[in-house]
């Protein structure tokens, strides 16, 4: 059954999207406390066979992060009486949600067109790489060429002494225009409370992460005219990267004036400021690299623990470099329950993941488990009669 509690509570969302792109947005709705229900094929989403699963073949371990708490319906969308259930979900629903293809939605039936015939006041959103009107609208897209199109691959590389592109390890742009989703339903269902109207939403990857990644980077070329060099320099230096202690690496970021003063008077090294003027960050990111040359010549004097305690004794912030299997153990997540481990009902103890944000009045919801391949196909299905049963009552007392 449904979550019944979560400020989202009562929201009905028909999740049709597959890979990350939609499924990383519906999660985060699933969390908040909304009814998403994945209609998926018989083969199931790709993820589900992402990974090596521990019990079920169906249950791979990214399945198990990216669908939790949803519900899965099978419909065999190439017969007539799958596209007619599918329908009556959309009906039932306040959101649909999709990433096929322009051409192959058309084809299918449920382009906005067809589905606002029969659900007008649904919100419908197009999850697309590349948006309408472009060249490229009709290209297939995934993260990788995402990634390359949008210049974030090149970014990386200018930043080494050697120019090699590579793609850095995550779904970084499935993930960010899912966020870009997300707030798009949320929005759209405001709209729709405050005015009752349904209505077609558009999120296209390519350009939600250009957008993403041009919020800072964009910089001196902001202005027409140019006024100077696209890529914010503090960000772009070569030499912005950790520095190597006496065991291992260190994230050392000084940001007010007085950070700076302090830390260098920590390095003792004092005069480095009177030669190159720190007052002003346009000032310190011009000389930014001398700065980074300096701190790198004298870290590797203490252990990394040595200077997290000194570094947050004068309030200049720092951070260990963490290998990615210690997160699992840090002490922060582990005193705010980040992790937990749970019982899935068919695959045994897993470690799940909380929702990040946290909401005072609504409370939030407990974290559902991913499901089964069609393992609610028939609750759903007893769902939709009983609706249809309640509004023929309704038609006839009306």
């Amino acid at each position: 059954m449904p979550c019944a509690s979560g400020v989202l509570n009562g929201l009905r969302v028909i999740d049709l999207s597959t890979i990350v792109f939609g499924p990383y947005c519906t999660q985060m709705l699933a969390d908040m406390g909304a009814d998403v229900i994945k209609v998926e094929s018989t083969d199931g989403d790709f993820f589900r066979q992402s990974g090596r699963p521990k019990q079920s073949e169906d249950m791979g371990p990214i399945h198990m992060t990216l669908n939790r708490g949803k519900r899965s319906i099978v419909i065999d969308l190439k017969s007539d009486e799958g596209k007619q259930t599918l329908m009556d979900l959309i009906r039932s629903a306040d959101v649909f949600i999709h990433n096929i293809r322009g051409a192959s939605i058309q084809r299918l039936g449920f382009d906005y067109e067809s589905v606002a015939l029969y659900a007008p006041d649904v919100i419908y959103v197009h999850c697309v790489g590349y948006g309408s009107g472009g060249p490229y609208s009709d290209y297939p897209a995934y993260d990788d060429t995402i990634q390359a199109a949008s210049g974030f691959i090149d970014l990386v590389a200018s930043t080494s002494r050697t120019y090699e592109p590579k793609f850095v390890p995550t779904i970084v742009a499935d993930k960010v225009s899912g966020l870009y989703a997300t707030q798009a339903v949320l929005a759209a269902q405001i709209h729709k409370h405050q005015t009752g109207e349904g209505q077609f939403v558009e999120v296209p990857m390519f350009e939600s992460f250009v957008h993403f990644l041009l919020e800072e980077h964009l910089f001196e070329r902001t202005y027409e005219p140019p006024g100077g060099q696209i890529g914010y320099r503090r960000i772009v230096d070569k030499d912005r990267k950790p520095f190597a202690t006496a065991d291992g690496f260190i994230t050392i970021l000084p940001y007010t004036d007085k950070n700076w003063h302090d830390l260098f008077d920590l390095l003792e090294c004092p005069e480095v400021l009177s030669t190159v003027p720190v007052e002003g960050s346009l000032l310190r990111v011009q000389h930014v690299g001398r700065f980074y040359e300096a701190i790198r010549e004298r870290t590797p004097s203490r252990t990394t623990e040595e200077w997290m305690r000194a570094l947050t004794k004068i309030n200049v912030p720092a951070m260990p470099v963490r290998k990615i299997e210690h997160i699992l153990d840090d002490p922060h997540l582990t005193a705010g329950g980040f992790f937990k481990v749970v019982e899935h009902p068919t695959e045994g103890s897993y470690i799940q993941m909380q929702p990040p944000v946290r909401f005072g009045a609504a409370g939030s919801p407990e974290v559902g488990h991913a499901p089964r391949l069609g393992q609610h196909t028939q609750e759903v299905l007893e769902e939709l009669s009983s609706l249809a049963t309640s509004v023929d009552v309704e038609a006839v007392r009306g």
